[in-house]
């Protein structure tokens, strides 16, 4: 654990010395400002939940570029092969870059919080609602960050590795009406594997323990082969 969160130090130091984190930063909350004011404005409401739609769709832009450089980057440089001899197993290096990863999502969550924050001054706010869909805006987050981190062991270019991870992401967000397009019932299985759907339930202010594990089992099979991926470059 120690090794991990060594790692995981060293990474998020690398984060806010790279222009890109400051760049996702600043796309994330621009444009998620902006349709914040926009729906506040149309709607003279005092409900967070029309919101976070248009967070998450956010996300899908924001994530590859903050996942993009995570391998890729040691790649290029030739510092995995220093990094994998090293004393630090694969695992403790993957979960490392995962948690700096999660912790950079973490504060554009929290960061949001100014939302809610400001629509209590107008009135108030269906407290579990708020926080069940800050929950699934988290849990969302860091299905889509183990993923981008997939798409990063993938290659050794940080676009190529960045337009993988937006692929993926795009296809399981829309994985749900790619069903509903070739059968009817498709939609209902595979809403199952939809990452987006399955913010439904918390957005409701529905605890769901399935979608908690949903999310949980998501990730690990998500960072599994982010591990498998690198014994083999390993190996090679």
């Amino acid at each position: 654990m120690r090794r991990t969160w060594a790692i995981a130090r060293k990474e998020l130091q690398m984060y806010f010395y790279s222009p890109t984190a400051y760049v996702a930063f600043a796309f994330y909350f621009l444009i998620s400002g902006f349709f914040f004011s926009m729906d506040f404005l149309n709607s003279q409401t005092v409900d967070i939940r029309p919101l976070f739609g248009n967070f998450m769709v956010v996300y899908l832009f924001v994530i590859p570029l903050l996942t993009m450089r995570l391998v890729s980057d040691e790649l290029r440089h030739g510092t995995d092969e220093l990094l994998l001899t090293s004393p630090a197993g694969i695992g403790e290096i993957i979960l490392g870059k995962y948690l700096a990863a999660v912790i950079v999502q973490f504060l554009l969550v929290a960061g949001a919080l100014v939302y809610p924050l400001i629509l209590s001054s107008f009135g108030p706010l269906d407290q579990p609602v708020m926080w069940l869909s800050f929950l699934s805006m988290f849990l969302l987050g860091a299905a889509m960050m183990a993923v981008g981190l997939f798409a990063s062991t993938l290659s050794a270019h940080q676009m190529v590795a960045g337009i993988a991870g937006f692929a993926m992401l795009l296809v399981l967000w829309m994985i749900e009406w790619m069903g509903y397009s070739v059968y009817t019932s498709g939609k209902e299985w595979l809403g199952q594997f939809s990452i987006a759907g399955r913010t439904t339930n918390l957005q409701k202010g529905v605890l769901d323990l399935s979608d908690i594990l949903f999310y949980i089992s998501f990730i690990a099979v998500f960072i599994v082969l982010s591990i498998q991926t690198l014994e083999r470059k390993r190996w090679r």
